[in-house]
């Protein structure tokens, strides 16, 4: 049996918070006790209160009632300045950088170190590189943010936060975009940060994740705490109960679906950067239908440029890309759209949604000029109205209504819009870049379920991910790609995570390779 904290041991204290919003209790009456120095992760369904519940705590939010204790005193965050003065610091699961400026200004930025009057960015730089060792972040305090991949973005916001002295961490999110020596990388720094007094929250959908290095679980189910418990008291198929009332989803494809008709065909295609450096070499693949190819690889090595060049955001250097047989190399994003290429970006925020348009104009993006979007020239808003309706109700998307604006809803929602909007119409081939990433187990299940019967139905499918797990449960056949190129071809249903993670560091690069994937 647990003790009790001591007066003492407790980091943060809330009691009661409820939060309201229009036509929705976002929280009710929420008590959640923090100890110092450990790990306490927050799990729960996209849309349970979580998000929520940590914006209020980084005084994003101001609760409507209930009070707020941090070591021993009542605090009110009018603000994320006051926050962040109080030793608290939050690492965003959409991060909060300037994409125009170096990884040193978006660290310094409304924290500038002075000097005579001036900015000393010796001492900055100086800092960051020591916090960048002592954690292992490695950052690279000259760099521009718009050159980093997802996973060095979410690096540069943990040294943010540390280098404003932050006693208390709020993580949302922390693992998606990594692969398993990543995650124990960061594990070892959450245990380093711990040590030394440090108090982190850790919210995650990720259940084993949570099970490994949490010292307490608290689980939110519609806007209230359900239960608070031990990794040592619960297992993941008991913890996913708590949330969603059901068993742990499992990634699988069940049945094989593979066609002899090729779809998408890619032949030696190679990108290069602005500077001429190749960015992607000799790539080679083909998907057919009812087939799902899974491409695996740690941030950076080229999965971005892939599926940009793939969409026709990217220029392509050499090479073909042929869709149903027709030669679209040098085709238009839109036009590859209109051939029957759907798209699903690994950044919902930037690349999937306008988040101060309502749901139902961000369901006609990507498709305005084709049906039910459009009737001959004009948009056919009545049709694309009732078409945002059935996706509501197919996918499950929970909101008050389809003129509700996209970013009022939680992140697995606005993913479900747009899987449902990818999914709809004419398409032939879909492009999945991180489709499940950040939402919970039963949005997961819920995806995973509608990219399994699209299969059925004749899609090829490209499943990039940085869950290992999803692309050997959710692939027909699996690539790794590795400074840009695909390096290796594994069998989903022989190979281990162990294996593909050193096929993707480059320890084991032809373990498994099949040439030509």
């Amino acid at each position: 049996m647990r003790r009790p904290p001591e007066q003492a041991d407790i980091a943060i204290a809330l009691h009661g918070i409820t939060k309201r919003f229009p036509g929705v209790v976002a929280n009710s009456d929420v008590d959640l006790t923090i100890r110092r120095g450990t790990v306490h992760a927050i799990v729960g369904e996209n849309g349970a209160g979580k998000s929520t519940l940590m914006k209020i705590l980084y005084g994003m939010l101001k609760p409507d009632e209930g009070t707020i204790t941090v070591d021993g005193r009542t605090a009110t965050f009018g603000s994320p300045a006051a926050a962040i003065a109080a030793g608290i610091g939050m690492v965003h699961q959409h991060f909060m950088l300037a994409d125009n400026l170096s990884v040193l200004e978006n660290v310094v930025l409304g924290g500038e170190p002075r000097q005579r009057g001036g900015l000393d960015f010796r001492a900055a730089r100086a800092r960051i590189e020591q916090i960048s060792a002592t954690y292992g972040l490695q950052v690279e305090p000259d760099r521009l943010v718009e050159e980093l991949g997802v996973g060095e973005r979410q690096r540069v916001e943990i040294c943010k936060v540390l280098y404003r002295g932050a006693r208390i961490l709020i993580l949302d999110e922390p693992t998606a975009v990594l692969v398993p020596q990543e995650v124990d990388e960061l594990f070892g720094n959450l245990r380093d940060l711990k040590a030394e007094g440090l108090t982190i929250l850790f919210i995650s959908h990720k259940l084993d994740e949570v099970l490994a290095v949490a010292d307490e679980i608290t689980v939110i189910r519609r806007g209230s705490t359900v239960a608070s418990v031990t990794p040592h008291e619960v297992t993941a198929p008991q913890l996913a109960e708590l949330m969603v009332g059901s068993a742990l989803p499992v990634p699988e494809l069940r049945e094989s679906t593979v066609t002899d008709r090729p779809v998408l065909e890619v032949s030696d295609l190679a990108v290069t950067d602005p500077d001429g450096r190749h960015v992607l070499s000799a790539i080679s693949f083909t998907i057919h239908a009812g087939e799902v190819l899974g491409i695996a690889g740690v941030e950076g090595n080229g999965q971005a440029e892939l599926v940009d060049a793939l969409m026709g955001v990217r220029p392509i250097s050499s090479g073909t890309v042929a869709l149903s047989g027709h030669d679209i190399t040098r085709s238009s994003t839109r036009s590859r759209r209109e051939a029957g290429m759907a798209y699903i970006p690994e950044d919902r925020h930037r690349q999937g949604l306008l988040l101060e348009a309502s749901i139902w104009e961000n369901r006609v993006l990507g498709h305005q000029t084709v049906a039910p979007s459009a009737r001959g020239l004009l948009l056919n808003r009545r049709a694309a109205r009732a078409d945002t309706q059935r996706i509501v109700r197919e996918y499950d998307v929970r909101t008050p209504g389809i003129d509700v604006v996209a970013s009022a809803l939680s992140g697995g929602n606005q993913q479900k819009l747009i899987v449902g909007r990818e999914m709809t119409g004419r398409s032939v081939a879909l492009i999945a870049a991180h489709p499940t990433r950040g939402v919970d187990v039963g949005a997961q299940a819920a995806i995973w379920e509608h990219m399994r019967a699209a299969r059925r139905a004749g899609l090829a499918v490209l499943l990039v991910s940085a869950d290992l797990e999803e692309l050997i449960g959710m692939s027909d056949s699996l690539a790794v790609i590795l400074r840009g190129r695909l390096v290796a071809r594994f069998d989903p249903k022989t190979v281990k995570p162990e294996q593909l993670g050193s096929a993707m560091t480059g320890a084991g690069a032809s373990a498994g390779a099949g040439g030509a994937v």
